[in-house]
């Protein structure tokens, strides 16, 4: 059945009717037609279709629309700031930390996630925090990096 639900989508009111259990993943790439966000595995293991809801990087495919009424919801397009990109969005160019690019708005988001809750994360909590969110080039080792400069740039250095 569907609901009325109320959420904050990158920092814009979003009203929406549509059955709450539907997938955020779906709701907004195909309803609201932001395609930043993934679809991966569809089981929350790869970390493609991670969102930030209140700050916290949470798996799109796995949470339903229900459960963010009322919650601010950003997206790799709402990351930015205008024109001047995120410090880890940056660090992500900078550092080539990027191939394909299909798992980079996950990993982003992860990356932000992490460093809202701890801004100066040491190196292995980088590795354990963003060892679900997973990347077929090879990347790693230059995400890595771009996580730990992006920490060093948040905390007014670099």
């Amino acid at each position: 059945m569907n609901e009325t639900i109320r959420f904050t989508l990158n920092n814009t009111p979003i009203t929406i009717t549509v059955d709450r259990e539907r997938p955020l993943l779906w709701v907004i790439r195909h309803d609201l037609a932001l395609t930043g966000t993934k679809y991966g595995c569809g089981q929350g293991l790869c970390g493609s279709c991670t969102v930030l809801v209140d700050g916290t990087a949470v798996r799109s495919c796995q949470a339903t629309v229900g459960e963010v009424a009322d919650s601010e919801v950003l997206t790799i397009e709402g990351l930015a700031a205008g024109n001047d990109l995120h410090p880890v969005q940056q660090s992500f160019v900078e550092h080539d930390a990027l191939q394909c690019g299909y798992c980079t708005p996950g990993m982003i988001l992860q990356a932000a996630s992490l460093l809202n809750r701890n801004p100066t994360p040491g190196r292995a909590e980088i590795i354990d925090t963003m060892e679900n969110n997973l990347c077929r080039c090879g990347a790693h080792n230059r995400i890595v990096r771009a996580i730990e400069a992006a920490a060093e740039k948040l905390n007014g250095g670099g």
